[in-house]
């Protein structure tokens, strides 16, 4: 899962947010996990499509809280509008995106510091003190100013698929998507925050643009990446320039496209349906990411509060993390392939699909490669460049 492209002027959306509700100080609660104290709620989790298992019975068993699932986009501007001018901030107790939204969210005051030693379950989790510790890229997605503001419920690297029948073999570079061999049977996704940060890793490896960081480029390499794909879209090289998920599949299923930049999920549902589909080891790396479970700033009760971090923690528990590996196909928690081979809720082939999923994604952040960007220095830039490359 990636960010949508942005629609939006920041300087302008960040102007209108004058009303906003005050952020309840925390410091006086003390979190008793399954504690009768928050019983009865009812918490309300705005998710981008991907963090609901379907069943919270664990969860609610635990608690005796249950939770209401909403939709939410991923993009950033449908975020913030969502949050600033839909009613989300009233509505939503928890928000769970592609984190890395930190300085807009901590900006306008719509989301809380995460107080860490109210997770039970966050301090026996090894991925997020080495994927995510202070001071590393990967903290930028859960933190901000030094301070802890999401919860980390995925942890994803992308690179691109390929029908190895139709290419040949095996394809280990960004460089297959941008090969004249494969001209018109190649397709990239409509986001420069993926794409187009691919391809700024591409050149930058091979030599192409001298790119210090893909992840946050100046206004200079953003348009440097930008005439590099519409030099190749006028060529012909992409067939489609895909947006939805639904798009994607088809596009492998009926082998329209040789090789795609794309989202590994992508590959297991082309599978699914009979698609010999290979998800790339890309050796320039992967597009790494987390997904942020971030608690929405508002005038909540002290039980509401509890039971939203009682979600919190269940989100990073190993029951959860192995039903949503199994799932999505994402790495949660260090703790998920041994609670799918013991529970009686997993058969042997999906415990088995656990633990290889939780290998394969962790092989990718030991791989390396650059940090997704959610909200880079020269956004406005960003937008204004990708609207020329669609434009072309």
């Amino acid at each position: 899962m990636t960010a949508g492209s942005i629609q939006f002027n920041r300087r302008s959306l960040l102007a209108g947010a004058s009303a906003r509700i005050g952020a309840l100080s925390m410091g006086a609660l003390a979190l008793r996990p399954g504690a009768a104290f928050a019983a009865g709620q009812t918490v309300t989790l705005a998710d981008i499509g991907v963090g609901d298992p379907g069943d919270w019975s664990d969860y609610t068993k635990a608690t005796g809280n249950k939770v209401n699932v909403a939709a939410i986009g991923n993009g950033p501007s449908a975020v913030l509008n969502q949050l600033l001018a839909g009613g989300g901030q009233q509505t939503y107790d928890i928000i769970n995106i592609v984190g890395g939204m930190q300085k807009p969210l901590v900006e306008n005051k719509l989301i809380l510091p995460i107080d860490v030693s109210k997770l039970k379950n966050w301090q026996s989790n090894t991925y997020i003190s080495s994927y995510l510790k202070p001071g590393s890229k990967g903290f930028d997605f859960i933190g901000y100013d030094g301070k802890v503001y999401g919860v980390p419920t995925v942890l994803q690297g992308d690179a691109f698929a390929y029908l190895p029948e139709k290419t040949g073999g095996t394809l280990d570079s960004y460089a297959a998507l941008f090969d004249p061999k494969f001209k018109g049977y190649v397709a990239i996704e409509d986001n420069y925050t993926s794409a187009g940060q691919k391809t700024a890793l591409y050149m930058k490896s091979a030599g192409l643009a001298d790119i210090k960081d893909p992840a946050d480029m100046t206004p200079d390499e953003i348009t440097k990446v930008v005439d590099f794909l519409i030099q190749k879209k006028k060529e012909g090289q992409f067939r489609v320039v895909w947006s939805s998920f639904e798009q994607a599949v088809n596009l492998l299923v009926n082998q329209e496209v040789y090789v795609m930049d794309c989202w590994e999920p992508m590959v297991f549902a082309a599978k699914a349906k009979g698609i010999n589909a290979v998800y790339a080891q890309p050796k320039e790396g992967y597009l790494l990411w987390a997904m942020a479970a971030y608690l929405v700033a508002g005038d909540r009760s002290p039980e509401k509060i509890e039971a939203s971090y009682q979600l919190l923690d269940y989100m990073l528990s190993p029951e959860y993390g192995a039903v949503i590996t199994s799932m999505r196909g994402y790495m949660t928690n260090p703790g998920a392939p041994a609670y799918a081979a013991k529970s009686s809720k997993f058969d042997k082939a999906t415990a088995q699909k656990v633990a290889e999923i939780d290998a394969g994604v962790k092989k990718k952040f030991e791989s390396g490669g650059t940090w997704q960007a959610r909200w880079p220095t020269n956004i406005e830039t960003y937008e204004e460049q990708w609207q020329r490359f669609k434009a072309a």
